[in-house]
């Protein structure tokens, strides 16, 4: 039953950290979120525009994130997102909360570093 692409549910219960995680270190555009998050997972994890763009908007509607429009000569205008001061203490209580629940999995299922 094990399939290369990961369950839609465990996409969205992660989603959040994952895009918080890509914005720690620089502003980025979606579509760039988008291809990091599918390069990484070795194309495990996809995110659609579909489901991608209103994540972000909601990000950015709690204040985790801020968006700003930049326009490039010869490109489209894009908008790059990064995090906030908010938005850096939800990322590192996210990723505490995610390292405690593989631990306790790993604990269960005798997985080790899960």
């Amino acid at each position: 039953m094990a399939t290369k692409s990961i369950d839609a549910e465990w996409k969205k219960g992660s989603a959040e950290l994952l895009i918080l995680s890509l914005l720690e270190s620089i502003p980025r555009h979606g579509y760039e979120i988008s291809k990091l998050i599918e390069h990484r997972s070795e194309g495990g994890i996809r995110f659609h525009a579909a489901s991608l763009y209103p994540l972000l908007y909601r990000l950015e509607k709690r204040g985790w994130i801020q968006g700003r429009w930049v326009e490039k000569s010869g490109q489209r205008r894009r908008r790059y997102y990064q995090l906030t001061a908010n938005g850096v203490k939800v990322l590192a209580a996210q990723r505490e909360g995610w390292q405690a629940f593989v631990a306790a999995i790993g604990r269960i299922t005798g997985v080790e570093n899960a």
